[in-house]
């Protein structure tokens, strides 16, 4: 992304925040755009591709405090008007001192180069550069773009509760941008070839001088392309570019979390002119179990006992995701008393693994009849009352 399109474009309006927004409200906002903008949601919708496209864009760099901070002061600086058609000249507005900005950068008196520092190191000279000859520099004359990186894409995969506590790989479709197979990305008819344009003679920029800098912009002959197509390919309508479907391999490994974000890196759109595709961010969600729960490493169960069972104390037989346990409860256990399976919990790549947590609930009859209420009467009057020694003392007290 060249530094035209950061003086150009509206990040905060592309992706519907304030300029105030924080990182959290900015990934939030994106991913509810993405959602509803992706291809996949939107076949064959053109609009939806190009407006999905920007609000990646606008996340690239807004979600990046260093891209942001110099995006920020970059449209607060040309904001100003300094550097409008007219600025310095007689009758065209405040004067513009080009030594206010660039005093700094051959190094003369203290504090050289100061203002590079405004924009985290970057070179403000370097960003100058790029603005006034349209991308090019010093480096590229002609001031065509070079290699670009691809565009991140983000999808969501939903896992079942056991793929996320053992791990799995699972075939991923994706729908994402890439070169015409027909045209082979030129976007001209098979048999004829892109011409240069005769207006900005293939550079795809028109240069004017304005007083001391030159400024360029995107021809409108071509563009900005740098070249016509005459004949345009049937396939992609002389874009050079469609939709494809892909699929991949990802793995995801054990003990994957709800809300978790995998990065596979060089996953996502293709780079233009030869250069690095962009990741791919799976958002994981995870089915809850009907049985299991979890915390951590560790899995969570409940198990039912009865009162006889938390008064005597019983072997209790537990499923795992293995094999079944058997875990001993203590005579006199009270409900919701928590016992572990060591190492019957998520177990990670590098061995370690979580305990499999469980809580005893003690649950009493709603009715009892016939021998079994007389033998509770029975006990009850062999039994005294547990725990209420405090309370009966108080209660003596207070008649």
């Amino acid at each position: 992304m060249s530094s035209k399109d950061w003086l150009e474009k509206d990040f905060y309006a592309v992706l519907g925040v304030t300029k105030s927004a924080s990182t959290d409200e900015i990934k939030k906002a994106y991913r509810k755009l993405a959602r509803d903008l992706h291809p996949d949601r939107n076949p064959g919708n053109k609009e939806a591709e190009e407006k999905f496209k920007a609000a990646s864009e606008a996340y690239d760099v807004l979600a990046d405090d260093k891209k942001r901070k110099e995006y920020d002061e970059m449209r607060s600086l040309f904001g100003s008007g300094a550097f409008r058609r007219g600025a310095g000249r007689p009758g065209g507005g405040a004067q513009f001192d080009p030594s206010d900005l660039f005093g700094g950068f051959s190094g003369a008196g203290a504090g050289g180069g100061g203002a590079d520092r405004r924009f985290g190191g970057t070179g403000f000279s370097d960003i100058f550069s790029s603005i006034f000859s349209g991308g090019g520099g010093a480096g590229n004359p002609a001031g065509r773009r070079g290699p670009q990186r691809g565009r991140d894409v983000e999808t969501e995969v939903t896992l079942d509760f056991t793929q996320a506590v053992r791990g799995t790989t699972l075939p991923l479709t994706l729908r994402t941008p890439g070169a015409c197979d027909t045209c082979h990305g030129n976007g001209a008819k098979p048999g004829t070839m892109p011409r240069a344009c005769p207006k900005c003679h293939g550079s795809g920029l028109i240069s004017s001088n304005q007083g001391s800098f030159s400024f360029s912009e995107p021809c409108r002959e071509c563009q900005g392309s740098g070249s016509i197509v005459d004949e345009k390919c049937p396939e992609c309508r002389g874009t050079g570019g469609v939709t494809k479907s892909r699929t991949i391999n990802v793995r995801f490994p054990a003990g994957v979390a709800d809300g978790q974000r995998i990065r596979l890196s060089g996953r996502g759109e293709p780079g233009d002119r030869g250069g690095p595709a962009g990741d791919l961010y799976v958002q994981v969600k995870v089915r809850p179990d009907d049985l299991f729960g979890r915390s951590g490493d560790d899995l969570t169960l409940t198990v039912p006992i009865s009162v006889a069972e938390a008064v005597l104390g019983t072997d209790l037989r537990v499923p795992t995701l293995d094999s079944p346990v058997t875990l001993r409860v203590p005579a006199g256990t009270p409900s919701g008393r928590k016992l572990r399976a060591r190492g019957k919990g998520v177990t990670r790549k590098e061995g370690q693994s979580g305990d499999l947590i469980v809580t005893v609930e003690v649950q009493i009859p709603s009715g009892v009849t016939g021998e079994a209420r007389d033998a509770l009467e029975k006990f009850a009057k062999l039994t005294p009352p547990a725990g209420r020694d405090r309370l009966d003392a108080r209660l003596r007290k207070t008649v």
